[in-house]
């Protein structure tokens, strides 16, 4: 199932490489991907299908397309094309570093570098976090921390692996930390964003942005604290957070209706007309992936982690996949930001990307590009 699954998401990427030329695609609209000229947060997890196509395929064809895409991010930092924000990690990671992991160009190491530069500017040192959104001193914004921001330190400890400078880790490590006691609540479930006082730090309470309220758990924000507090337990050893991404995978499958896939928000009220977010429950196939790897062999948990990835692919793959189907997207039923009204109903690119690097992960043992392997 696996194989048939990656094959057929294959071929829609080639047919998107003309569809899209240099543009990038965003959320879906009626079944058609928006584009955009490289200027949203998303633009990285299409550079990275190439990528994770390419790995898979060996055909030239889709390193040739990633690369220009590395070209495009390339103009994007010189020109500081909406850049002020947390998702450096999402946008370089995907695109330049996985060039470097790949064909070992030295361009893309230098472009990763100084992205991870751009990110560590985000460090306020008075508040003690990186500032999610906004520049330094915004009104509204500068006291934000986000749990999205996981996914963007492995760019941070990486950048410490390739120079040697502690200051990516430890920046890495303290929002790691102040993520895991912010953030994530006693019962496991989890705030999407925490704001602080940026000039003394004192912490001001937990809110959403996408959730259905500021005490309720955004299953995206959740899936997000699966995948990124194994990454950071893969780079920094710290069994605190091999527990945490434990305890918030271990809620998330609990969770879960009886189809495996995840609701937009674990407390919205469900009914028929409820939406899905099937880019959530990829990202945390991806993450307990990730997890299981991580874990001993010995562990207790293994064989509910092993069953609950196995039933949530195995639904996105059979109710939620395009497979078959003449479509741009892989992934159907994703959620953008529902109480906005923006797009909550569609294909995900980022989506797409975690859906790809799950089954490529299952079936050949790709990684994806949060590390060098």
């Amino acid at each position: 199932m696996w194989s048939s699954a990656i094959e057929d998401a294959i071929e829609k990427v080639r047919k998107n490489i003309d569809r899209f030329g240099g543009s990038f695609p965003h959320v879906s609209r009626n079944g058609t991907y928006q584009l955009n000229n490289n200027d949203d947060w998303t633009n990285g997890f299409w550079s990275g299908m190439l990528w994770l196509c390419y790995e898979y395929t060996r055909d030239d064809s889709f390193r040739i397309a990633a690369s220009h895409t590395v070209e495009d991010f390339r103009r994007r930092f010189a020109a500081k094309t909406v850049l002020d924000h947390h998702d450096i990690g999402f946008l370089y990671s995907l695109s330049s570093k996985a060039q470097w992991i790949i064909d070992k160009d030295e361009s893309a190491r230098q472009l990763t570098l100084q992205a991870a530069d751009l990110l560590l500017k985000r460090w306020r040192t008075a508040g003690g976090y990186i500032q999610a959104w906004g520049p330094e001193g915004d009104t509204q914004e500068g006291g934000r921390i986000i749990i999205d921001c996981l996914l963007n330190l492995p760019l941070l400890y990486w950048a410490e692996e390739q120079t040697g400078d502690s200051v990516y880790r430890e920046v890495a490590v303290m929002q790691a930390e102040k993520t895991r006691r912010y953030l994530v609540r006693g019962d496991d479930s989890s705030y999407h964003t925490f704001f602080f006082d940026p000039k003394t730090g004192e912490p001001i309470g937990g809110a959403t942005h996408q959730g259905f309220t500021n005490g309720s758990t955004w299953t995206r924000g959740q899936a997000w604290g699966v995948y990124g507090f194994a990454l950071s337990y893969r780079y920094t050893k710290d069994p605190l957070y091999l527990e945490t991404s434990k305890r918030m995978a271990r809620y998330f499958l609990e969770h879960l209706p009886q189809d495996h896939v995840a609701y937009w928000d674990f407390n919205a009220p469900v009914s028929p007309d409820t939406y899905r977010d099937s880019s959530a429950s990829a990202i945390v196939a991806a993450g307990l992936q990730e997890l299981l790897e991580l874990m001993d062999g010995g562990d207790s948990e293994r064989a509910y982690f092993q069953q609950g990835l196995v039933q949530s692919m195995t639904s996105l793959v059979q109710n939620y996949s395009t497979l078959g189907e003449e479509a741009e997207g892989l992934l159907k039923h994703g959620s953008y930001h529902v109480r906005g009204d923006l797009s909550p109903d569609d294909f995900m690119i980022w989506g797409d990307y975690f859906y790809l690097e799950a089954l490529m992960r299952l079936q050949k043992g790709n990684k994806g590009y949060w590390y060098e392997h």
